[in-house]
């Protein structure tokens, strides 16, 4: 269970290389590469991490292999999204800067404050990525991106010389990235972009700590394609004709999840509820507890990328059992039950076999203990990616992460079938 967020993540990859362009040509008039660099800060989110988190800034540099779809592909989907670019990429971050440490406060309970400063090191992520243009000039273009992958970190949490990072409990993350950006193409071939980028690792709550490092900033890239892009911009204006015709129609689905999670209540237990002389003080190791779901959902696709519906969520949580206990030894007196179910508003966007589904939910039944009243909300979100395979019309696998407010609450992997 503790390779799932690794195991999540190359599913990620895999799943955007499977997108089924209908006509993949690997030319130099669909090829081409970028060059980035990305000076940006770690965000501060919330109080208590604001009390630990002092130097946040860091820098990263990336190289992309970009292959954009053209109108003599004959892609309805591509046509759709004005001709995307797709991408697979490598990143390395340096985060040295990035230091943390926890000064003497009677907020740590037991903890003892150690003398040294702990630092985030670097990460090397792998992604894959979707870019569809916005607006498009002869010399002028402007696109949002996604970006999911796999970071891997030089230095994550360890009790004996890296107690005060919180925001990276494991070597594995999960990456998602996002950003807006515009380019000026200055020649035929060559063009400079100028971007905001918003990029986010963590482990998906499959260990702790969690928090998760999140990086805005500006970024600066180099394109080039061996073709010359401002010709081929407006043949793509130009070229746009009636598409194929699509037929509307609604669909139900159920769907099955299993995965894990690790628990809040267990990492602050042992980091301010532990003397030093137990074994347990400020462990780095933690249960990973067995999550299932099932989910009920109506839908109705009415246009070749969305579809829009609604919902019923069903979840079990092993760790309502443990987290009682706690409760318990705590004093405190509360119902509690593994199950949770809520109703949720779904959206679906889909290019050829793959799908990103996201949902926004309201929790109709949930007794999780003292620390979920404190720190979840009565809402929840829901996303990840589906991949459908066409020989078994509406069968699909995939991955999703379930959070409150962007904090995980834990991720799994899904199958699923369509009616």
């Amino acid at each position: 269970m503790k390779f799932l967020s690794l195991l999540f993540s190359l599913f990620s990859l895999c799943a955007l290389a499977q997108t089924s362009v209908s006509s993949f040509r690997p030319d130099s008039a669909h090829l081409g590469v970028a060059l980035e660099v990305m000076p940006g800060r770690v965000l501060k989110i919330d109080p208590y991490e604001r009390m630990w988190l002092h130097g946040n800034k860091n820098i990263s540099v990336g190289l992309a292999l970009n292959y954009r779809t053209r109108p003599e592909d004959a892609d309805s989907f591509a046509t759709d999204y004005n001709y995307p670019t797709f991408s697979v990429g490598l990143l390395w971050g340096n985060y040295h800067n990035v230091t943390m440490h926890k000064e003497a406060a009677p907020d740590w309970g037991q903890a003892v404050p150690v003398d040294y400063v702990s630092r985030m090191g670097q990460m090397w992520t792998l992604y894959g990525g979707f870019l569809r243009p916005l607006l498009r000039r002869p010399h002028w273009e402007m696109d949002y991106a996604l970006n999911f992958g796999v970071g891997m970190a030089s230095r994550f949490y360890n009790r004996h010389n890296n107690v005060d990072n919180e925001l990276l409990g494991s070597r594995w993350n999960i990456y998602f990235g996002a950003g807006l950006r515009a380019s000026y193409w200055f020649s035929p071939h060559w063009a400079m972009q100028l971007g905001v980028e918003f990029r986010h690792h963590s482990n998906g709550a499959l260990d702790r700590p969690n928090k998760g490092e999140n990086t805005v900033g500006p970024s600066l890239s180099l394109l080039y394609y061996p073709s010359a892009p401002a010709e081929d911009l407006r043949q793509q204006q130009a070229g746009k004709g009636a598409l194929p015709s699509f037929a509307r129609r609604f669909y139900w689905g159920v769907q099955l999840g299993v995965g894990g999670k690790s628990l809040l209540e267990d990492w602050l237990k042992t980091q301010y509820n532990t003397p030093p002389s137990h074994p347990d003080y400020r462990t780095g190791h933690f249960r990973i507890y067995p999550t299932y779901s099932m989910q009920f959902n109506f839908m109705y696709r009415y246009a070749r990328r969305w579809a829009s519906g609604v919902g019923v969520d069903l979840n079990y949580a092993q760790a309502a059992h443990h987290i009682a206990a706690l409760d318990r030894a705590a004093g405190v007196q509360l119902p509690h039950s593994p199950w949770s179910v809520g109703l949720a508003a779904r959206h679906e966007v889909f290019y050829h076999n793959l799908s990103l589904a996201m949902s926004l939910g309201v929790y109709l039944h949930r007794q999780m203990g003292q620390e979920a009243k404190w720190e979840e909300k009565p809402y929840y979100e829901r996303i990840g990616l589906r991949y459908h395979f066409p020989r078994w019309k509406g069968f699909y696998l995939g991955g999703d992460v379930k959070a409150h407010l962007t904090k995980a609450d834990f991720t799994e992997f899904i199958i699923g079938m369509e009616f």
